[in-house]
């Protein structure tokens, strides 16, 4: 399986993209996470219903059997890591953007976190367009 990281913005996007071509490649399905610590409503990474719609659309006509949880409340790092730890987790898919060094002292980092901690191989993906 191939777990997949989702923002509901261009990184997220660009997660899904190559998420489906590993789990074509591989044989196998993704399961997709989009968690907020947070309210929905304040977390603009936090995908809306249209947005879950329209991923779920695009998951099913590339074929590839997924599925898609949307825990709130919880640290989306965690979530990934622990997703991770299934026996039947490969490969995890992350988008990743450019912050400046001030940015990532004081804000921390999901990405990079998940880059340092996660024990399977971790794919960092950016938009063709960043």
């Amino acid at each position: 399986m191939i777990v997949i990281g989702y923002s509901a913005d261009q990184f997220g996007r660009a997660a899904i993209e190559h998420g489906i071509a590993e789990a074509n490649r591989r044989d196998t399905g993704v399961l997709v996470i989009n968690a907020t610590a947070g309210d929905a409503y304040v977390d603009a990474r936090f995908a809306r219903s249209g947005e879950v719609h329209d991923v779920e659309e695009h998951l099913r006509d590339s074929g590839v059997p997924f599925e898609i949880r949307q825990p709130v409340g919880v640290d989306a790092a965690e979530e990934l890591l622990t997703a991770m730890d299934r026996p039947d987790a490969e490969l995890l898919v992350i988008g990743i953007r450019h912050r400046s060094p001030v940015g990532k002292l004081l804000l921390g980092s999901v990405s990079q976190r998940l880059l340092l901690e996660c024990p399977k191989p971790v794919l960092a993906v950016k938009p063709q367009e960043y």
